[in-house]
Formats: structure tokens, C-alpha cells, sequence
């Protein structure tokens, strides 16, 4: 059973299990109404909390930090492939036994990797909770990495790899993050290549996760019907036995290479793909809240965003086209992409240059200002209506290093932003130009008649 496999069917018998309670009462307001409480247990565990009895469940969201930036120079691809491993097995539990454990309570148990963490979460009833708790303890701390469950999981991340070769979206994605950051961590495909996974060993996998996998770096938010001694007993026994601290290499800051720029991949697909950006704002930079303002007037704003007018309702060059704010511990990127027929994505990359150019030199009016304020202030709070959500929020939040009130602050944070802030702003991020990938046909080849298909014999 794959990992897909295995999350859906958990997913369905959880939510199978919910759905009576889940009608008969669930929240009329938003989950980021709730008290959020800063939880230091007994054995110095530190988590974000929020207790919430309106349906009989659990969800923790948790990352240590490292991800992919530690992976080996010239070995990328073993955090990933350590987050498909984790839960393929541990203690005295092989795969089997291990899977069947949490298939049995429907409990879900993931991890993943990002560039700058290895991150998890768990999800439960509230009955299964000390289950659940001790089968995230042991994969935490007795990870298997048996050389069967190795060799499946490397299969399928390879397959993926093949695939990407073949695949505009991941080509370009790719090129865009080695154009970039070049030598940088955040440069490297994070899932590895065709000819670094293949060396990957137990050893490394092992090494990676001594390294990572530690108290001092160790992030958690926690959504559920628990109270708070039993959630500090929970946390002390899951996670005290790790290592106090984590062996990180150190990652430096980074600046994303400038604009402008443009690199064409060639690749015999029907649609071309667009992808385009350039260098960001970071997290705790003062202009962030008002770059991601302007950011969702350009391009964030669905049907109602700038590029979404002039690329698709007024010119009818693409089905969609968006853009948005990444930031990373290290860098920040601006973020865009499209995908278009092969004769039209010259005219869809100079449509877009033009509207960022705009943006750029006259900013945003005031109207498309306040617009865009009353929609970010009302989406805060559709955005954490489910304990998922809300524990997912909390984690990113502390990661942030932004403050345990900062749902409360967040609106008035937006509201401060003037039109001033925002052509500023604006000029900032776009002065320059883009950095733009495009993959698919060479225009001349996208200009040409398709051949005419031979008769079939009789």
C-alpha cells in the first residue's frame, strides 16, 4: 500500500467516525476564536495549545529544524526520503505490523520535508490518543529503515524523478530554484536526482536523523479535545527521549539571484508552462504584510487579481495564472506561474512583464488597496475554521517567530498599511523585472501546422 494509499483510507474511517459529531455540533465560529495557550511541560517540551471539545479528536502539527538544506552536499534527496521512511516501521513494529496499528484506530501519521524543516502530524480520536502518541514516540526514536521498506520507498521516489523529466511544471520549477539560489541548499531538487538517490544508504538515513531529529529545535501546535496535564504527560513521553540538541550544518541567508532574466527548457508538450519571480520579502522584514497585500492585488486574488484580468478574461491566453509570496528561514522569492498553448506563450510572458512593470511603477489605487484588505481580514478566519487548519497555523506562526496573539494583531496589521506603503512596496518587488522559465516548444516549432496524418490502408 502506498503512502497516498494508506493516508486516504485513515482519512476515512477518522472522518467516518466523526461525522455524528461533527453535526450535531460543530463551531459556529471560527477555531481562531479560541484561547491560545503557550504549554511548557514538566520535561521543558514547549507547544502552542489550544484545547477545543467540539469534536472528539486530536490534531498535532510538529518540525524539527534542518529539512532539506541538511542533506549531503552532493547527496540530495535523503530527508525526503527519510520522511517516507519514518513511519514504515519502527521499534519491534516492521511496516506491516506498523501500518496495521494505526489502520486499526484510524490514526494518521505523516511526515514531509521541506527546505528549511522535517515536519509531521498526527491525528486521532481522543480514545486512541496514547496509541497514537506512542507510535509517533517509537518512529521518532526507533526508526527501522529496514533495507526492504528502503528499496520500495527509493523505487517510488525514482518513479517520480522519471516522471519530472517528462513534466513541464517540475522542469521548470526546478530550473527556476538552481537560476535562483545556484549553489545554495535551497538550490538543490529537493527530492533528490536520478543520480543521488540511488547512493542514498541506511547510514545516511541514520546519520540524518540523529542529526535532525532533537529537543532544541523541535516546534509543536496541538488542536484537540485534551486538557493540559494530560497533553504535558503526552508530550514528555513522546518527545523526552530525544536528543537534547540537534548537530545542524549551519545554512547561510541567501539572496535570490536578481532580475531581469529569462531561460527557455525545450520540451514537445502540448501546453507550455510560465514560471516566473524574482527575489522576495522575508517574514520578519516590516514591509512583509503590505508585499503581501500587493502581492494578492497582482496575482493572488483569483478572478479579481490583476494578471487574472489581463491574461485570461481580457486576452484568453491562459485558463489561469497566479502569483505569491514564498519565504523561507533564509530567502524570501516572489512567485508566479501560467500555462498556455505553444504560439501564445510569447504573448502571455510580454503580458505579464507589462502588468508587473505597471504594478510596479504606479502601484496599486486605493480601491484595489481596500478591496484587497477586507478580503485578506475575512479569509483569516475561514482559513483556521477546522482543528487541522488551526494546529497548522499555530506551528507555522511559531516558525514564524511571530507572536501568540498574533491572530489578534493580524488585522490591525493589515489595516496599518497605507497607499504610500504599498507603491513603495510594490516598486520594491517588481522594479527590476522578472526572473522567467519557460518550458515547451520553441516558437517556431509551436508556429507550424501540425503534419497531415496518412490515409490508412484498406
Amino acid at each position: 500500500m502506498t503512502v497516498i494509499d494508506r493516508a486516504a483510507r485513515a482519512t476515512t474511517t477518522l472522518m467516518a467516525a466523526l461525522t455524528l459529531a461533527a453535526v450535531a455540533c460543530w463551531p459556529s465560529v471560527s477555531h481562531a476564536t479560541a484561547k491560545i495557550q503557550h504549554l511548557v511541560t514538566p520535561g521543558g517540551i514547549s507547544a502552542w495549545f489550544v484545547q477545543d471539545a467540539t469534536v472528539p479528536m486530536i490534531a498535532m502539527q510538529y518540525a524539527f529544524n534542518g529539512g532539506t538544506s541538511q542533506d549531503p552536499a552532493g547527496k540530495p534527496g535523503v530527508a525526503t526520503l527519510v520522511a517516507s521512511l519514518l513511519d514504515e516501521g519502527a521499534g519491534d513494529l516492521d511496516s506491516g505490523a506498523f501500518h496495521e496499528r494505526l489502520d486499526r484506530r484510524a490514526i494518521e501519521l505523516n511526515f514531509n520535508a521541506t527546505r528549511d524543516q522535517l515536519r509531521g502530524s498526527l491525528r486521532m480520536l481522543k480514545d486512541d490518543r496514547d496509541e497514537a502518541f506512542g507510535l509517533l514516540r517509537l518512529a521518532l526514536t526507533t526508526p527501522r529503515f529496514d533495507a526492504a521498506d528502503i528499496e520500495r520507498m527509493r523505487a517510488q521516489i525514482m518513479s517520480g524523478l522519471r516522471r519530472e523529466t517528462s513534466d513541464p511544471g517540475s522542469l521548470a520549477g526546478l530550473k527556476f530554484m538552481a537560476v535562483e539560489f545556484g549553489d545554495h541548499p535551497y538550490g538543490r531538487p529537493s527530492n533528490g536526482t536520478l543520480e543521488s538517490v540511488p547512493t542514498i544508504t541506511a547510514a545516511d538515513l541514520r546519520d540524518y536523523t540523529r542529526r535532525v531529529v532533537a529537543k532544541d529545535t523541535l516546534t509543536i501546535a496541538v488542536v484537540g479535545d485534551v486538557d493540559a496535564k494530560t497533553l504535558a504527560k503526552l508530550l514528555d513521553d513522546t518527545f523526552g527521549a530525544l536528543p537534547a540538541k540537534a548537530e545542524l550544518t549551519k545554512v547561510p541567508d541567501v539572496i535570490a539571484a536578481p532580475a531581469p532574466q529569462r531561460h527557455f527548457i525545450p520540451l514537445d508538450v502540448p501546453q507550455t508552462v510560465v514560471m516566473f519571480g524574482g527575489p522576495g520579502i522575508k517574514r520578519d522584514d516590516p514591509d512583509f504584510i503590505a508585499g503581501y497585500i500587493v502581492s494578492h492585488i497582482l496575482g493572488g486574488g483569483g478572478l479579481s487579481s490583476r494578471l487574472y484580468r489581463e491574461v485570461r478574461e481580457k486576452r484568453g491566453l491562459a485558463y489561469s495564472v497566479a502569483q505569491y509570496m514564498s519565504w523561507m528561514q533564509h530567502s524570501a522569492l516572489f512567485l508566479g506561474n501560467t500555462a498556455t498553448r505553444a504560439d501564445r506563450a510569447d504573448a502571455s510572458v510580454e503580458t505579464i512583464d507589462k502588468e508587473v512593470k505597471r504594478m510596479a511603477e504606479d502601484g496599486p489605487t486605493q480601491a484595489e488597496l481596500d478591496e484587497a484588505k477586507s478580503y485578506l481580514k475575512g479569509s483569516q478566519m475561514l482559513a483556521l475554521d477546522t482543528s487541522v487548519k488551526l494546529a497548522s497555523a499555530l506551528l507555522q506562526f511559531q516558525l514564524d517567530k511571530l507572536g501568540i496573539d498574533y491572530i489578534e494583531k493580524r488585522n490591525a496589521m493589515v489595516d496599518a498599511v497605507t497607499l504610500d506603503d504599498a507603491k513603495r512596496v510594490a516598486k520594491r518587488l517588481w522594479g527590476k523585472g522578472l526572473v522567467t522559465v519557460v518550458v515547451g516548444r520553441p516558437p517556431q516549432t509551436a508556429a507550424q501546422p501540425a503534419p497531415a496524418t496518412a490515409p490508412k490502408a484498406n
